[in-house]
């Protein structure tokens, strides 16, 4: 609920989950162990889903330490309760960004991830060397979620196809960097909560360590330049581009392997840009009525 970005669309996400009668709400930080563990010991909480985190590769640049507080100390409190609980399954989002810039393609899950470019990539890979080490002496089941470039109704403002779509509606230049040599494996909202619930629904990893990582993905990398095509013609107006070379801490593409995913939850994120952007504009337009 903090300020990175708008929290008037943060709330309004919220009035939504609060209209469900087995949601409850909790205002407070992850970082906060007394907080935490004043939860983890008023609930029988069997899994943990952890998805909060201070996100963005370009924010972490000037702002390092946000990173730090929340992505590490958060995600050692959130740890250190699932240990003391003995929790039966957490599972915790991590990044496409992880990859940096690996040449080989498709990401797999057995790449070496050693060399990340950002902030943020750091941070999740240290994630998943944390949920590793109490995996291994505490036999904590953990499940990583490496996401690519989730969009959909409600994303961020950050993003892409979200300040994309704001600046072309109000006839402001879009900024393309790496002068639109860019690719994105661009995965569709629903398709990711599906396959989170199915991961959760299948239970935990069955390996000593209980440790497993998945990739997130469409496997399907598009074109920032097609990419920006296809909004345009869902809006039915044309972008105005400013081309700009690549920014600290950006990678030219992405591309998830997703064997593992398949096989194991038999599901395969396949939401079109198409489909996926046309469902984007309709919650955009309804959500900010002015257009």
């Amino acid at each position: 609920m903090n300020d990175y970005y708008d929290p008037g669309l943060k709330q309004d996400r919220l009035n939504l989950l609060c209209t469900h009668s087995n949601f409850v709400f909790v205002k407070g930080s992850v970082e906060n162990l007394e907080l935490l563990e004043h939860l983890f010991n008023n609930n029988n909480f069997q899994t943990v889903i952890h998805l909060a985190a201070q996100a963005g590769v370009r924010y972490s640049i000037t702002n390092p330490h946000v990173y730090i507080q929340s992505n590490l100390v958060g995600f050692s409190t959130i740890l250190e309760c699932c240990r003391s609980r003995q929790i039966s399954h957490l599972l915790y989002a991590s990044s496409s960004s992880v990859y940096g810039n690996n040449k080989k393609v498709p990401f797999s899950v057995d790449d070496p991830v050693d060399h990340p470019v950002s902030l943020y990539a750091a941070t999740k890979k240290a994630n998943e060397l944390m949920a590793y080490t109490y995996s291994h002496l505490y036999g904590i089941p953990t499940t990583g979620l490496r996401f690519f470039t989730v969009y959909g109704p409600w994303g961020r403002p950050d993003m892409a196809l979200f300040s994309f779509t704001n600046a072309i509606l109000k006839k402001e230049p879009i900024e393309i960097y790496n002068y639109g040599n860019m690719k994105r494996d661009f995965t569709y909202i629903d398709d990711v909560i599906e396959s989170v619930f199915r991961l959760m629904e299948k239970g935990p990893p069955e390996s000593t360590p209980p440790y497993k990582i998945y990739n997130i993905g469409n496997h399907c990398p598009v074109n920032l330049k097609d990419f920006i095509e296809v909004l345009e013609e869902k809006l039915g107006t044309t972008a105005i581009k400013r081309f700009l070379p690549m920014q600290s801490g950006d990678v030219p593409r992405t591309f998830a392997q997703i064997d593992d995913l398949i096989k194991d939850i038999h599901y395969k994120p396949d939401t079109s840009i198409e489909e996926g952007i046309g469902e984007f504009i309709h919650w955009y337009k309804e959500y900010y009525q002015k257009y």
